[in-house]
């Protein structure tokens, strides 16, 4: 068939390709409704790919294979050659379950979902040289595992020659895959490509040359220029049958299912058959597995293979080595319209011969599901052993299986047992894929069943329980996880001692989550004098660490360090093999020893809980751990690294669909962000609101508190004092901050000082400031008595006192210094030099000034980088030695590489639709990018950012000016 009209999309295709690697977009999205002419664009494009000397590997999504993990990905890297390999080396290191292998066990990635696409985008980054573009078919029927590997490559773009082009149904596209496509549209991460109908001059003079212009024309109008429902009317027009107005509706036009239909109807029995089975194998039909489907020669199969390819019903790929039926419409047709026992017979017979080839169970599991016709142990085992082995790597694809097994399993006593083992299994993978409320109601269906040890230990039902108040944690119901572990440890005859212990640990957890642990404090002695009693290590690591974590909160800090040092020494000696089912108690001794001033403790055990994590696929005790290390890395000013840490963890959070995770993580990433960006980004504040309105609605828990009076610091470094007092206040319930965290009061004390300086609330700041002292002297860490002895060097400096001042802020460097919390010693150092030079002290201030911008700048803090180039004339004068960028010309230095490129073309004279051209970008997209180079550099114009790009020479985002 000709290609028509389409050569404005390939052009902008061609300029994607051209852009590889070099600032173009790293996605493409093609949308259209079906039969609209996406994959035939994607051939065409894949030819001129290839002879522009690309490498292309082209997958499908499938309509019944959409349970299938990584089935389009796999489909597209089958045709991973030792040629190509030769040429892209890095790509030996794929996940194997990528390319349609089994997984092995031993691998990094293999127990953890997030892991495998990293180690996938990693692969992609390293390619050199030569370029390679992978296409992905009909992604709309992708599985949930793809889609979320497809938003990973969305969220981190790779900067290397490789493409990648997906195309989809707009409106049968899952609502996640929608999201991150637009997403990254509007970060130029995405180039998105519409294809309406086709031209009516084209269309009936490339298709329909031969035909009366008139009868064409009523084709076409019949059509609507859908190019699939015009050539199945040209193949109807010997019977002269028009069918009415097309009616879509997400699917085929009417009439267009008939008209398909009819091209069947001339086939004999054997190719009837070879194309039933065809539709049956999906894109992974061979001659030889039709021959083995239908039972016919290979030979005879072959033959009639010619025939239904004359008729152009199946075709082969470039390769020539697997076949498919011309367009998935066709597929659906003929596998929906195959005698339903005839259909049932050819999967089962794909998943023998799949099974006899050694294929992957994922791969047999799709055919042994659409086989069943009733319970089937063998089928049912090699089910929930595909349920087992994708669980952790694929957890939607493992809960459909056991949902399967469970619709089929008897309900009989005798099945009890293993019906609650099943049910308890697909809770656990809901948990993961962030079906949070339907992983709840499942572990309540579980609790419900008798079991079918009547009055003796039920371990299984103790374990739904905890996993179940989990979940409500996960959700912010903490009154219902109290009345559900209260109603348990109630029960009669109840749990055993062991049993209890666990259950009690869960209860006082709840507790301390809503900032009530002192109710609890006396029941968390008794679970953790219990679990000594009985040599339970776990449960006394798990005791021992939700008190070190609860005093750290409270403030007691001398019994919070005497809990994790013993909690401590109790990890490090028990094995991973231990505390593989348990992350939990090392996020708990993560944060206490952060709380603690104890950073390279803290760091030691979340990397290993890290481990554990990843390889168990414990992703809810994942995300904390990432975070806790990110934000040990944050205060010893490692900003760089503590903000990956973040993105990994918020990437984690989103996926689990808990509000009160993500606006926790958000809020902690947004302070992070804030020391990454310079002054006033806007960017910061869009960060806070994100985890403020994530936390919106999930109680008064000690996590959505947080995440709220956060924002007040991203208020307070976008300039708006009024609202960062405001929010604080009103986060805190009131004045004196009932609601915050004990422990970080000092903190917040201080940021009250100084939005209440900044609106002229001097009382309200002077007594904030003598609070900030008392609690610190409470509380007898370092970083508290800092943040203390900065709150009063803000009220000295107001009141005039330059030399108080100046002593309080060298203090509070020196605090910070203790303890290893670079970041607080370098904005100490910099708030105290400006006033230690007034003080007369020129030598010292210029010290600390170089001291504290030597640290920011090593830690990636662009933030007091920034500060500190403001201070310099100020505190070095203009005399010592060179002068540092300051103004519109540091901030140019700031901009990200894909500003500075638009920046440079506006410089250049373009306009924003040149731009978006220039760049394959939406010129909404270009709009938004030059509104943030504004903002960044002070400029009012095109014309005065022109004049700026010319004067100065743009370095790279975030490098600092000599020192």
């Amino acid at each position: 068939m000709p290609f028509v009209s389409r050569s404005t999309e390939l052009g902008r295709l061609d300029a994607a390709l051209r852009h590889m690697g070099a600032g173009g977009p790293a996605v493409v999205d093609i949308t259209g409704e079906a039969g609209i002419g996406k994959s035939r664009l994607l051939a065409e494009f894949g030819t001129l790919a290839r002879r522009r000397g690309a490498a292309v590997l082209r997958g499908r999504a499938t309509e019944y294979e959409r349970h299938s993990p990584f089935q389009p990905f796999a489909d597209a890297l089958a045709d991973l050659d030792q040629r190509v390999l030769r040429v892209f080396p890095s790509l030996r290191e794929l996940p194997p379950v990528l390319r349609g292998r089994a997984e092995p066990s031993g691998e990094p990635w293999s127990r953890d979902r997030f892991g495998l696409y990293r180690a996938t985008a990693d692969a992609l980054r390293r390619i050199r040289g030569a370029r390679l573009v992978v296409v992905l078919d009909d992604l709309h029927w992708a599985d949930p595992a793809s889609l979320e590997l497809v938003d990973h490559l969305v969220r981190h773009p790779v900067k290397t020659p490789f493409l990648l082009v997906v195309s989809r149904r707009d409106r049968q596209a899952p609502a996640a895959l929608t999201t991150a496509l637009a997403r990254g549209a509007d970060t130029g991460a995405v180039l998105r490509i519409s294809l309406g109908p086709l031209d009516e001059r084209d269309c009936v003079e490339e298709l329909a040359r031969d035909l009366p212009q008139q009868r064409a024309a009523e084709m076409y109008a019949a059509s609507e220029g859908n190019p699939l429902y015009f050539l199945a009317l040209l193949t109807a027009h010997r019977t002269a049958r028009l069918p009415g107005p097309p009616v879509r509706d997400g699917g085929p036009p009417a009439g267009l299912e008939a008209l398909l239909l009819d091209e069947l109807a001339p086939l004999d029995p054997l190719e009837r058959g070879t194309v039933e089975a065809a539709a049956v194998l999906g894109d992974h039909a061979t001659a030889d597995l039709i021959a083995a489907l239908t039972g016919s020669p290979v030979p005879d199969v072959v033959e009639a293979l010619r025939g239904v390819m004359r008729r152009d019903l199946i075709r082969t790929d470039q390769a020539g080595r697997r076949l498919a039926l011309r367009h998935p419409l066709i597929r659906a047709l003929v596998h929906d319209s195959t005698d339903p026992w005839r259909r049932q017979e050819l999967h089962r017979r794909a998943a023998a011969e799949l099974a006899e080839a050694g294929a992957p169970l994922a791969e047999r599991a799709h055919h042994i599901e659409r086989s069943l016709t009733g319970w089937d142990p063998e089928a049912a085992a090699i089910l929930t052993s595909a349920a087992e082995q994708t669980a952790v790597t694929a957890p939607a694809a493992s809960a459909h299986w056991l949902g399967v097994v469970l619709a089929i399993l008897p309900n009989t006593p005798g099945h009890r047992d293993k019906r609650r083992e099943l049910i308890l299994m697909r809770a656990g993978a809901l948990g993961t894929t962030g079906a949070l409320w339907e992983s709840r109601d499942l572990f309540h269906q579980m609790i419900d069943m008798p079991a079918g040890n009547e009055g003796g230990e039920d371990a299984l039902r103790t374990s739904a329980v905890v996993q179940c108040a989990v979940m409500e944690r996960q959700l912010g119901r903490y009154a219902e996880a109290d009345a559900l572990l209260r109603r348990e440890l109630d029960r009669r005859p109840g749990p055993s001692p062991a049993q209890r212990i666990g259950l009690v640990i869960e209860w006082c957890c709840r507790a301390q989550f809503v900032a009530r642990f002192p109710d609890v404090r006396e029941e968390l002695a008794g679970a953790l004098r219990g679990a000594r009693d009985l040599g339970d290590g776990l449960g006394e690591m798990g005791a021992l660490t939700l008190a070190a974590m609860s005093e750290a909160y409270e403030g007691d800090t001398a019994e919070a360090r005497r809990l994790a040092r013993t909690a401590a020494g109790l990890a490090d000696a028990l094995t991973d093999g231990d505390l593989a089912g348990l992350c939990e108690p090392l996020v708990r001794l993560g944060w206490a020893e952060v709380m603690l001033d104890r950073y390279a403790d803290a760091e030691r055990h979340t990397d290993r809980g890290v481990g554990i994590a990843r390889r168990t696929g414990r992703l809810y005790m994942l995300s904390q751990l990432l975070l806790c290390k990110a934000y040990a890395h944050f205060l010893t000013c490692r900003v760089t690294t503590a903000l990956e840490l973040a993105d990994e963890a918020a990437t984690i959070a989103r996926a689990l669909g808990s509000g009160e995770l993500l606006g926790f993580t958000l809020a902690i990433r947004t302070l992070l962000l804030m020391q990454a960006h310079p002054p006033g980004d806007p960017d910061v504040l869009a960060a806070a609101e994100e985890a403020a309105a994530a936390a919106e609605g999930t109680g008064e828990s000690w996590w959505s508190t947080l995440a709220r009076s956060l924002l007040a610091f991203a208020a307070m470094g976008a300039g708006d004092p009024h609202r960062a007092r405001d929010v604080l206040l009103d986060a805190g319930g009131g004045r004196d901050l009932p609601r915050l965290q004990p422990s970080l009061l000092p903190e917040f004390l201080e940021l009250l000082v100084a939005a209440a300086l900044a609106v002229g609330e001097t009382e309200e700041a002077e007594n904030a400031a003598e609070r900030a002292l008392k609690e610190a002297e409470r509380i007898d860490l370092p970083t508290r008595r800092a943040a203390a002895l900065r709150a009063l060097g803000r009220v000295e400096a107001h009141r005039g006192d330059r030399a108080a001042a100046a002593r309080a802020f060298a203090e509070a460097a020196r605090e910070s210094a203790l303890c290893g919390a670079t970041l607080r010693e370098a904005q100490s150092l910099l708030l105290g030099a400006v006033f230690i030079k007034a003080a007369g002290d020129g030598a010292g201030a210029a010290a600390m000034w170089r001291r504290a911008r030597r640290q920011a700048a090593e830690g990636g803090a662009t933030l007091l980088v920034a500060l500190a180039d403001q201070q310099r004339p100020e505190v070095l004068g203009d005399t010592d030695g060179a002068a540092e960028p300051s103004g519109p010309a540091a901030a140019l230095a700031q901009l990200t590489s894909r500003e500075r490129e638009v920046a440079e073309l506006v410089a250049e004279g373009l306009t924003n639709q040149a731009v978006a051209s220039r760049l394959c970008l939406s010129p909404r997209t270009v709009e938004s990018h030059i509104a943030r180079v504004y903002r960044k550099t002070g400029v009012p114009s095109r014309a005065a950012l022109a004049t700026l790009v010319a004067r100065h020479t743009v370095t790279a985002p975030g490098t600092p000016p000599p020192s």
